[in-house]
């Protein structure tokens, strides 16, 4: 990925659709939050303009009218750029750049370069390359392209600005070259988790900017980047988190969710969201702050479904208690779900709670089982040990009675070598 240095803010227009499905109220907190995107990669919104159609009209999303309209705002206020909420077809895309003459991005595509910018590591780089290529396969044209070297800033970041002639054969055998480079890193992973199959694996999910990160800091001491922006962190940071004397954890941070989350994006980042499925249990950090916080917990619960992940033991949990100035959304909150605990990551208010709730949790999900073996099996109760609480060992003779107690998944491993599988 290659990323171009701005040296001026880009002037934009955002540009939302309300359908009847939709009330304007939802559709002015949706453009609210493509206005924080716009910002987080580096635009200045300057309008935003909102047409109410039935459905999207097929040749200008907007309307032809109304994109006449938007083309008057972009000379009187000299736009550099147009945002759209929703994903724009090939079709309208190239429609509107050529009535328009500016550059034009979707939702997906910007949320795409915000990811290009936050990408650290060499795993998130080709994570978010391999989606904006599959993104932009369909949308390649040579009237104007986000591949051209001549343009710079929001939406141009990622693969290939400096080859305007890429074409879809390129872009197909580096879609497959990726994919294969991307296999390979989820077989390292899988094999670096199999190493960790004797911990409880907790993960922290949650929208965007919930505070997951900070929350993670405040309880491992790991000094994982957080900031109080979109998509602060992409990469997925385990550490093993001491929840007392006799139980320690791994702890795992992932990247954040949004709505209309880019499907390539959900697919590019398998292997990281692994963390996820392969998790016991799953802590929902939701910013209680957020006037629409109910609406983020819906989001999140079906882009779990969507990875496979809906049916984890969860807790979730309500950050940014702090900045609750309602007191009732207490009373709502502690009424309406039962299985959560509310806190401030950022102040430390209530993080006793949550660990005792987490540690319920873990002891919900344990089983006490007692198996006798013979002495002379010490790699067996060395294995024993190294997975499970030993409550009890009562010698008799050549034979061992041991109770002992784990998690589900442990505990059949052991009969598993009790067994000789």
């Amino acid at each position: 990925m290659i990323e171009l240095t701005k040296e001026t803010t880009e002037r934009a227009i955002l540009v939302a659709l309300k359908t009847r499905e939709l009330t304007r109220e939802i559709v002015d907190e949706h453009l609210d939050e493509l206005d924080e995107l716009a910002s987080t990669a580096g635009a200045e919104t300057i309008l935003k303009v909102v047409q109410e159609r039935s459905s999207p009209d097929k040749v200008f999303y907007v309307g032809k009218g109304k994109a006449e309209e938007i083309k008057q705002l972009i000379e009187l206020n000299e736009i550099d750029l147009l945002i759209f909420d929703d994903d724009l077809s090939p079709v309208q895309l190239r429609n509107l750049e050529k009535m328009m003459e500016k550059k034009i991005i979707d939702r997906s595509a910007l949320i795409l370069d915000i990811f290009a910018n936050r990408a650290r590591t060499n795993e998130a780089k080709t994570q978010v390359e391999l989606a904006q290529l599959q993104y932009l396969l369909p949308r390649l044209t040579r009237a104007w392209t986000h591949l051209s070297k001549q343009y710079g800033g929001v939406g141009t970041k990622g693969p290939g600005e400096t080859q305007i002639e890429t074409d879809r054969r390129i872009i197909r055998d580096r879609i497959s070259h990726l994919k294969s480079k991307l296999d390979k890193i989820e077989v390292h992973r899988e094999t670096q988790s199999q190493g960790r199959k004797d911990r409880v694996r907790v993960c922290l999910v949650g929208y965007t900017n919930a505070g997951k990160s900070t929350l993670f800091n405040r309880l491992t001491d790991a000094g994982a980047f957080a900031e109080d922006k979109l998509f602060a962190t992409l990469d997925s940071t385990t550490r093993i988190y001491e929840l007392n004397t006799s139980q320690k954890i791994l702890l795992s941070d992932t990247v954040g969710f949004i709505r209309k989350l880019p499907s390539h994006l959900i697919a590019s980042f398998k292997s990281t969201l692994n963390e996820v499925r392969d998790a016991d249990i799953i802590l929902h950090v939701i910013d209680f702050s957020h006037p629409y916080f109910e609406d983020h917990i819906q989001v999140v619960e079906k882009t779990l479904k969507d990875i496979n992940a809906g049916d984890k033991t969860e807790l979730k949990v309500f950050n940014k208690v702090d900045l609750v100035e309602d007191k009732s959304k207490l009373d709502y909150v502690r009424n309406k779900y039962k299985n959560s605990v509310i806190i401030s990551a950022e102040r430390g208010i209530n993080i006793s709670s949550l660990e005792k709730k987490i540690i319920d949790l873990i002891e919900g999900s344990f089983e006490e089982v007692s198996v006798t073996i013979n002495i002379r099996q010490s790699k067996l109760m060395a294995n024993i040990h190294s997975i499970a609480q030993v409550l009890s060992a009562e010698y008799d003779e050549d034979k061992i009675l041991i109770k002992y107690k784990t998690n589900r998944e442990n505990s059949d491993k052991i009969k598993k070598m009790i067994n000789g599988k």
